[in-house]
Parts: structure tokens; C-alpha cells; sequence
């Protein structure tokens, strides 16, 4: 069976973030860190070399393939800041078209910054995917 490479990591998710480069991104990563904490209610680990993670989940497929997953994350990646969202959540598609400037992905949403998009809609969007990983995969959820 294939190990995933994203875990929870022991690294300090400061250090992680003040060594992002551009400074607007690392500005923008410490707003978003403090709006996860505050929309979770729990503490940032560091999942992988490059993931914030807040909480967990335990997922596990029909295919048997199984691993724990952050509940909401986000990566300050050189070309766009990435949030990782449960699939398929409650109204995604209109959020995602209140959102602002994005690119989506799979599972992500790529911004450039901050200042792009409308923050109530990212925090619904936040909101609602927590909500779908509880419903998914029960149990487990949130953990820190």
C-alpha cells in the first residue's frame, strides 16, 4: 500500500512561515492562520514540508487506501497561495464564484492574495468543508 507523503510533521509552523519570501504572502499566511484559529478553534501543525493543517480527519476509501488529512489547510507556494478543501461541499460552486480572483484544483483553491477575494465567502467555504469531512468521514474529526 502507498504511504502518504502528507503527515502531520512536528516542524514549527513559524519558522515555516517567516521564511516565506515574498512578504505580502507571508503577511497574507499569518492572516490566514489567525483566521483558521479562530474558525476552528484549534492550533496549526505543519503537515508535510509545506502544508498548515488545522485539526484531522481519518479517511478511508472503498479501494482501501486510508490516511489522515488535515480538516482545512493552506500552502504559501511560490506562485499562488493554496487552501485544501474536503471535495465536494455544501454550495461550492456559488461560493467559489463570490470568492474573487481564483484558480480551483481537484481539492484546492489557488489565490494570488488576500486581497483578491472576499473573505465571508472563503470562510463559508472553510465552514463548509470541515462540515463535509465531519459528515464523510466521522468520528475522528477535529483533532489537534
Amino acid at each position: 500500500m502507498v504511504k502518504n507523503k502528507t503527515t502531520e510533521t512536528s516542524k514549527s509552523v513559524d519558522e515555516f512561515i517567516n521564511a516565506v519570501p515574498d512578504k505580502i504572502k507571508r503577511a497574507d499566511s499569518v492572516r490566514i492562520i489567525e483566521l483558521l484559529k479562530k474558525q476552528t478553534g484549534l492550533q496549526p501543525k505543519m503537515w508535510g514540508p509545506a502544508i498548515v493543517g488545522f485539526g484531522s480527519y481519518h479517511y478511508k476509501y472503498d479501494s482501501g487506501h486510508e490516511g489522515d488529512m488535515p480538516l482545512v489547510g493552506f500552502s504559501p507556494r511560490s506562485t499562488a497561495i493554496v487552501f485544501y478543501f474536503c471535495g465536494n461541499f455544501e454550495k461550492k460552486k456559488e461560493l467559489l464564484q463570490q470568492l474573487g480572483k481564483h484558480r480551483e484544483g481537484k481539492g484546492c483553491v489557488y489565490i494570488k492574495k488576500l486581497e483578491d477575494i472576499n473573505i465571508p465567502v472563503l470562510e463559508m467555504m472553510i465552514s463548509n468543508s470541515i462540515k463535509q469531512a465531519q459528515m464523510l468521514y466521522p468520528g475522528k474529526s477535529p483533532k489537534n
